[in-house]
């Protein structure tokens, strides 16, 4: 089954190179498919000269949030899976092999990676890690699930959930509303550990407490008003 891999960038200028690297480097019939959302740090002059035959690169006219990156690159796909792999180097690519056997070999038609599975991962920010932990609580309370990691960037899936769901966040609420609706069309969704690189916000970090009060907004919003 053919991978898309889609990678939205916003200021990412130290990482993206080696990021797409080491998504190059997976074996996999795959698709690298980068949304650049309006980056003012140099990401983008980079990305303007990369010419590879599994890469194609799409440039936002204006910062409009992950969500929006994430369904532009959804229109480009033409694989059967489909994986979304954050620019920060907080994730190992080499993690995406076993999440992609699940979907493959028919287990599973989502699968999560989780933070909190005890893989090696750096141990910074509780006040993100208890934010975290109440949403994925909500959730699971709310759609009757048992996550450990709701809020995690790596989620796979089979693509067909796209035409199936209809998806509206521009912002990192993406996370909560993916998780709500395929939790509503019953998909049989998997966690498994993954690696976990943190970065602090002077290393580049962008989530913020903010986007934690969004997101139990999110929660209630797609629960019962969608």
């Amino acid at each position: 089954m053919k991978l898309s891999i889609i990678i939205p960038v916003f200021n990412e200028v130290d990482t993206i190179l080696k990021i797409i690297d080491l998504v190059r480097g997976l074996e996999f019939d795959k698709e690298i498919i980068i949304v650049d959302d309006y980056s003012d740090d140099g990401t983008r002059k980079l990305l303007e000269k990369l010419s590879y035959p599994d890469l194609k690169v799409i440039f936002h006219d204006s910062n409009k949030g992950k969500g929006a990156a994430l369904r532009t690159g959804f229109e480009k796909i033409s694989g059967d899976i489909v994986v979304i792999q954050d620019a920060d180097l907080e994730y190992d690519p080499k993690d995406l092999l076993p999440m992609y056997k699940l979907i493959n070999d028919g287990v599973a038609d989502v699968v999560y990676g989780s933070r909190f599975y005890g893989k090696p991962h750096r141990v910074l920010l509780f006040y993100h890690y208890m934010g975290n932990f109440l949403i994925s609580f909500l959730i699971n309370l709310l759609f009757n699930l048992n996550l450990t990691d709701a809020e995690v960037g790596y989620k796979m899936f089979k693509s067909s959930i796209l035409k199936e769901i209809n998806l509206t966040c521009d912002d990192f609420g993406f996370e909560v509303e993916f998780t709500a609706k395929a939790a509503k069309l019953n998909c049989r969704i998997y966690e498994i550990g993954i690696s976990y690189y943190g970065r602090t916000y002077e290393e580049g970090k962008k989530i913020n407490w903010k986007d934690g009060v969004k997101a139990l907004y999110y929660i209630f919003k797609f629960r019962f008003f969608d």
